[in-house]
């Protein structure tokens, strides 16, 4: 949507938030790139939202030209991120009111937050209190989330790579298995982010394309966890192929709705923290069926593995980052940059605007038809939907030292201007 007034001048504020992923930067590098185009100078808050509320903000304009391309190809959060959850505005009040203060001591007209449901809330939050305090403010949220669950959009930039990393680390492990499993491991289970929505797990069905083809077995937290099926089809896997490969989401839960690695905590969000479900599964292999397992749980390795980014997730991350610019000046409020497939073959897609009240607090999981008949693998709809994403590389510069040159930022601080403030 559009305000009634356009800011001639002033700054632009953008954040990082949540689990950052190999291609958040590139997302910040189109931010940057399209606000110098535009004579318009970028902030950057430390650590997220927290660095906001804070008054600990980034002068981006001490970073050359270079510095900035750099980080095309450097993952993590070069800004820092956050697990921060706003809550109402009724609640904590005193916070938003903190946030429009910081915003108007600095002059900052423009509001990016780069993140996932949690993030596109809060953006939208901060636009109406704006409109509410009198004070001129545009608030873009732009998509990043390695779960691919956000609404609206067609993929979620982030998504693309760990897709990727998942697919090819299932192919490698698979072959490694495969080669030992006559005198040694019958069975290998992979672990992969995912609370609500399968779509990491998902990616690992691209491995193989045939029947026998690892993994054998996918378990999406869409669907209720069977431990006899489980264990029928790892068997039943094993007597005919040798040796049986596993992927699971990490948020699969029994019938009781209990995550089967509840850990019994809870992260800054509210959202419950998973012990691990591979070995719970493996102690089920082992103790059902005696063979032997190996389990692996790639964590941060997944989500920060630029080294294996897809081509497309890179150049869809930048895109959102030079879209929320050209919203955000074009005077739109409350709205988020979306991927929209224009066509699977070839593959082609283009950005639009999205209201923010339609991602916020959306969910997005496996549709049905995506999941096969028996619940352990994906169909060919499926398949005609992850494809593009994982497709072409996305090369890194490396050193003499065969590592890759990826760039550490200034991160030259805004001198403040209010008194200090405690979340």
């Amino acid at each position: 949507m559009k305000s009634n007034t356009k800011p001639t001048s002033g700054r632009l504020l953008y954040a990082q938030s949540g689990g950052v992923t190999a291609v958040i930067n590139a997302t910040a590098a189109g931010v940057i790139d399209t606000a110098r185009a535009h004579g318009v100078k970028v902030y950057a808050a430390r650590n997220g939202i927290l660095g906001a509320l804070r008054e600990e903000l980034i002068d981006t304009s001490k970073e050359s030209k270079a510095a900035i391309a750099a980080l095309r190809h450097t993952p993590g959060g070069a800004f820092g991120s956050c697990r921060y959850k706003l809550k109402s505005l009724e609640t904590h009040r005193a916070e938003y009111e903190r946030l429009i203060e910081v915003l108007r001591a600095h002059d900052i007209r423009w509001f990016l937050y780069n993140g996932g449901n949690d993030s596109a809330d809060t953006a939208l939050k901060i636009s109406q209190l704006g409109k509410a305090m009198g004070y001129d403010i545009r608030c873009i949220g732009v998509p990043k989330t390695v779960d691919n669950d956000l609404a609206v959009t067609d993929c979620c930039p982030g998504f693309g790579s760990v897709a990727k990393y998942t697919a090819v680390s299932t192919l490698e492990a698979s072959l490694d298995v495969a080669s030992m499993a006559d005198t040694s491991t019958k069975v290998f289970i992979l672990e992969v982010m995912g609370r609500h929505a399968g779509w990491i797990a998902a990616a690992a069905g691209l491995a193989g394309d045939h029947a026998d083809a690892p993994p054998h077995l996918i378990l999406f937290p869409e669907n209720v966890f069977d431990e006899a099926a489980f264990l029928a089809k790892v068997k039943a896997t094993v007597e005919r192929v040798g040796w049986c490969t596993v992927v699971a989401s990490e948020g699969i839960r029994n019938a009781a709705g209990q995550f089967l690695a509840e850990a019994g905590t809870r992260d800054a969000f509210g959202h419950s923290q998973l012990g691990g479900v591979a070995p719970v599964l493996a102690a089920l292999v082992k103790d059902k069926l005696g063979y032997k397992y190996h389990w692996a749980l790639p964590d941060y390795l997944q989500r920060s593995a630029r080294h294996l980014a897809s081509k497309t997730d890179a150049e869809q991350a930048y895109a959102v980052g030079k879209a929320a610019v050209q919203y955000a000046l074009a005077d739109m409020n409350a709205v988020m940059p979306v991927i929209v497939r224009t066509s699977d073959v070839p593959y082609r897609w283009k950005i639009e605007p999205a209201p923010l009240s339609k991602v916020a607090n959306h969910e997005k999981k496996m549709p049905r038809n995506f999941i096969t008949r028996d619940g352990f693998g994906i169909t060919a709809a499926a398949r005609r939907y992850l494809a593009p994403l994982i497709q072409g590389e996305a090369p890194l510069p490396y050193g003499k030292d065969g590592l890759p040159k990826y760039v550490q930022l200034k991160n030259a601080a805004v001198p403040g201007k209010l008194p200090p403030f405690k979340p």
